[in-house]
């Protein structure tokens, strides 16, 4: 009898020991201890401080279910420069970078999953953000909408969207803006980001580098910039800047997959799948909320409601098609944004 039980503990030990290592991919040193991995979330800009404390919960959260120790490594950089040294051999495990379209170049090089929108909720987007202003505290200049940044003495800050997800972002809002507007269209959207962009004083190169130019270094009237970037540059400055919600702009969607051949290559798929997948659970939804990114879990959002005001707020879909159709129209060597700015430079 004592046998059997023996024998029965002895084959649960082992379907236990089994599943773990399916699970988590793991391997046992000499002392049966997880052998420690490391992963690589290349990222953009704005999402440092947010991943500094998601990965801390995370980390924990992996060794009391596997037992084996996790770091997680950070870069960051300009959405579409992070994506050109990932496809040059940056060995990234994860990607989480400012617009879908940067992860559809990995996609089409082999690197990623071509149906990585599929493999996580909400097309891969674990939480939202839009495009703000900022402006001097007070608002000397009177800037309270999108017509307000093309009057005479404004000087604008952007990023520039041939390098920054959050320039691309900017760019679009001011474009479906002025496209969905009463008696808009294509030709009128043109009209005012041709005017726009007459406007700004300095194209940065990211999101985060525009901000040290307008808060830190003290040019401009107004930055065009993430609603995380201004809640933040708001909490270190308030003596300083101030939000400003535009009466519409466009609902800015960061993407986040594994990097499906280095992820096999290194064998730590599992960790980097869970990795992604936590954040949509709703501890992770609370400090993306805390961090200034619009949670797609309802509840978290209910309760951070009075950080996020309610906003009319339109789809990349609507203000030019897809990523793709953006990319190709606006943002390609020599396509409009190429020209408009060229046009500026000719006057």
């Amino acid at each position: 009898m004592n046998r059997a039980r023996g024998r029965g503990r002895a084959r649960a030990l082992t379907v236990l020991c089994l599943c773990v290592v399916a699970v988590t991919g793991c391997r046992r040193g000499r002392g049966g201890e997880a052998t420690p991995v490391a992963i690589l979330n290349v990222s953009y800009d704005p999402t440092r401080e947010l991943f500094r404390a998601y990965d801390d919960r995370f980390a924990g959260a992996w060794y009391r279910q596997t037992g084996q120790g996790v770091v997680v490594r950070q870069s960051h950089g300009a959405s579409g420069a992070q994506a050109r040294a990932v496809l040059e051999g940056l060995p990234a495990d994860v990607v989480s970078l400012g617009v879908a379209y940067d992860v559809d170049a990995l996609a089409a090089s082999g690197l990623v999953d071509r149906n990585w929108r599929q493999r996580l909720r909400d097309g891969a987007a674990p939480f939202a953000s839009t495009v703000v202003f900022l402006v001097r505290r007070g608002n000397p200049k009177g800037i309270h909408d999108w017509p307000d940044l093309v009057r005479d003495g404004i000087e604008v800050v952007t990023p520039n969207p041939r390098t920054s997800s959050g320039g691309r972002w900017a760019y679009l809002a001011a474009w479906g803006w002025a496209r969905l507007a009463p008696g808009g269209g294509d030709e009128a959207a043109r009209t005012f980001v041709a005017a726009l962009y007459r406007h700004v004083a300095v194209l940065d190169s990211a999101s985060r580098s525009a901000a040290a130019t307008f808060v830190q270094r003290h040019i401009g009237d107004v930055l065009l910039t993430w609603e995380n970037e201004a809640h933040l540059a708001r909490r270190e400055r308030d003596a300083e800047v101030e939000i400003v919600v535009p009466s519409r702009s466009i609902r800015a969607e960061p993407a986040v997959t594994v990097v499906d051949v280095v992820v096999d290559r290194r064998g730590t798929r599992a960790v980097a799948e869970a990795y992604v997948a936590g954040l949509y659970e709703r501890p992770a939804q609370e400090l993306a909320a805390a961090h200034f990114y619009r949670p797609h879990d309802m509840v978290v959002a209910a309760r951070h409601a009075r950080t996020f005001p309610a906003m009319t707020l339109f789809s990349v879909e609507e203000a030019a098609g897809s990523w793709n159709a953006a990319q190709a129209a606006h943002f390609a060597d020599g396509a409009l944004f190429d020209r408009i700015v060229a046009e500026g430079r000719a006057r």
